[in-house]
């Protein structure tokens, strides 16, 4: 058993040939750039792109498998070059009769899979070729067509207040699903708002592993949460059994952002030049003009649906370790992370295995200590709201 680096929630912007596959995103996410990020610069194992239901990415994975650069697991899966593993995913929208839409990742193990994935679903997605399109089918009958294809399935950003299960679909599972379905459910992803203080504030997600991915829209932000996973090798069939903790594979820790620094951990008024409020109040009125104008947080949403008050972390639990990454240090430019990435080889490295004393002969001790304080929880933080990130003013 080892561990791996995993960050299995990221999007593909644009094809080999320039077609848009995520629209708004950068136009470097193309897969080649993707792989050769998250090997070169981020130091990760495993990579789950989100957008390979798109036919457009379909073909670009398939020339990477025909000239050799991808290469298929056993266990599903497939090797980039022999360093690092690509697992195939879809991020899927669906709609509940009583309102609310929510994302949902779903994970095949081949290209023939997705492929036939892709084909049912494009009897209920309007534009195939694009991300994250509107399936207009509720989430538990989408737990049951993936689940013929043994797909594994994990509801995506669980709180956030846009296309949530518990942002805006429900507040409780059995509010939407059958036991059935919630049973094909194979772990939840927290999002950037989140931490599992937070969602360990809802008993009945016990029994679920909890994941944190980047979401990434751009290739600086692969790897600003990812998961360590104890798996016997890096493939599909691994990642499953270390969802539903099976055979000594499990969740070891999650890295993510103080969700004080995610862009909607509290609520926000729309209507008061960005007022963030520290409290809110069940109308949905905004206290200060009066308006239905919030963007409910992830912090508010959670304090009101959670049953219990102190954190219930059952012992399966993977401990979760705030990660401020290098771009949001204030003085840490991108020359001094050239530099460091140059010394240490990847942000990984930077971030966790370097130490105090390596890091001030690579950049000197001012920047050093800003690095080590962020380490340390001694930053300083501004609330992200209402799709605003929050930020670090001190370090």
């Amino acid at each position: 058993m080892a561990n791996y680096y995993s960050d299995l929630h990221i999007h593909v912007g644009i094809s080999e040939n320039g077609q848009w596959v995520k629209i708004p995103t950068s136009s470097r996410l193309t897969i080649k750039n993707i792989l050769n990020e998250a090997v070169e610069r981020k130091g990760l194992d495993i990579i789950g792109i989100v957008d390979a239901l798109s036919p457009v990415v379909l073909n670009d994975l398939e020339a990477l498998v025909e000239n050799g650069a991808l290469t298929l697991n056993a266990g599903g899966g497939y090797r980039y070059l022999d360093k690092i593993t690509l697992l195939l995913g879809a991020e899927i929208e669906t709609s509940e009769k009583q309102g609310g839409q929510a994302h949902t990742l779903i994970f095949l193990p081949d290209i023939f899979s997705m492929k036939k994935f892709s084909e049912r679903m494009s009897n209920h997605i309007r534009n195939i070729c694009l991300s994250s399109q509107n399936a207009h089918i509720s989430l538990g009958k989408l737990i049951e067509i993936a689940s013929e294809y043994e797909a594994i399935i994990i509801p995506a950003h669980v709180f956030t207040p846009h296309k949530s299960l518990f942002g805006v679909c429900c507040q409780r599972l059995e509010n939407i699903l059958t036991d059935r379905q919630i049973e094909g459910i194979a772990a939840l992803e927290l999002g950037l708002s989140a931490d599992n203080i937070l969602a360990d504030r809802m008993p009945e997600l016990a029994e679920f592993s909890f994941l944190s991915n980047s979401d990434a829209h751009s290739l600086d932000k692969i790897a600003r949460e990812y998961n360590i996973l104890a798996l016997e090798q890096a493939d599909f069939m691994e990642f499953h059994k270390a969802c539903k903790r099976e055979e000594g594979r499990r969740v070891v820790a999650n890295y993510g952002l103080d969700p004080r620094l995610g862009k909607y951990h509290r609520t926000f008024c729309a209507a008061c030049n960005g007022v963030i409020l520290q409290r809110v109040d069940t109308d949905g009125l905004c206290p200060f003009c009066n308006k239905p104008k919030l963007i409910k947080g992830v912090f508010d949403r959670i304090e009101e649906i959670a049953s219990v008050n102190i954190p219930n972390h059952p012992s399966h639990r993977a401990p979760y370790f705030y990660q401020i990454p290098l771009e949001f240090i204030p003085g840490i430019g991108k020359k001094a992370i050239e530099k460091l990435l140059t010394e240490f080889g990847t942000e990984m490295n930077i971030l966790h295995r370097a130490t105090y004393e390596e890091l001030v002969s690579c950049i000197g001790r001012r920047l050093a200590d800003l690095i080590e304080q962020t380490r340390l929880g001694q930053a300083v933080i501004v609330n992200g709201a209402g799709g605003i990130y929050g930020r670090v003013i001190k370090s």
